[in-house]
């Protein structure tokens, strides 16, 4: 399967609470929300939904599964929540249990096992496997070299510090730009793949 990486991300790279207030507070973070003034449909709406749609599951750290799991099972009989309901979703975490997965069709990979059960799902046929927020999974995955697909949508915001994705393990990683489109308000979208070596 290819894994998919899809975040809103500041121009300072931090991707934490793009959707409101109270998403993730975690280290003091007081500007959740901020990606709302720049959300338009037909741009960075048509680049999520263009991610979902290709995507064959969803792979998700424990809080933004969580928020997830919160949020789409009462939207039922909305096309887009329809689909994030039926498809299958894994979720990495090490305090989750069977028993708090209420959001159907979602397996647990337990923290512990996270890096094996990870490479088998990357080395299984299937289409995409797309991960969206999951900041700390998202950021193991590109140490590990195991993103095939890295979806940026860049807001045009400072937010002065917050949670990213990216290694801080003094890594060169080359990525090349496969594709771009820019809203009215401003907004990237930039999709990177790694460049190939050699």
């Amino acid at each position: 399967m290819r894994i998919v990486i899809s975040e809103f991300i500041s121009l300072d790279g931090v991707v934490q609470a793009p959707g409101g207030p109270d998403e993730d507070t975690d280290g003091g973070f007081a500007h959740g929300g901020w990606s709302q003034p720049f959300f338009d449909p037909e741009v960075v709406g048509g680049a999520f939904a263009d991610a979902t749609a290709k995507a064959e599951a969803l792979l998700f750290g424990r809080r933004t599964w969580q928020t997830m799991a919160a949020a789409w099972p009462g939207r039922a009989g909305d096309p887009f929540a329809d689909l994030m309901n039926s498809l299958p979703k894994h979720v990495v975490s090490a305090t989750l249990t069977e028993a708090d997965l209420t959001w159907n069709g979602t397996t647990l990979i337990p923290g512990a096992e996270a890096p094996a059960r990870l490479r088998a799902l990357h080395a299984a046929d299937g289409g995409d496997l797309l991960v969206m927020g999951s900041p700390t999974l998202a950021r193991t995955l590109i140490a590990e070299g195991l993103v095939d697909e890295l979806r940026l949508i860049v807001m045009p915001v400072l937010l002065g510090g917050g949670k990213s994705i990216f290694p801080e393990d003094g890594g060169l990683r080359t990525l090349e730009l496969v594709s771009t489109a820019t809203s009215p308000a401003g907004v990237n979208v930039c999709t990177y793949r790694p460049a190939p070596r050699g």
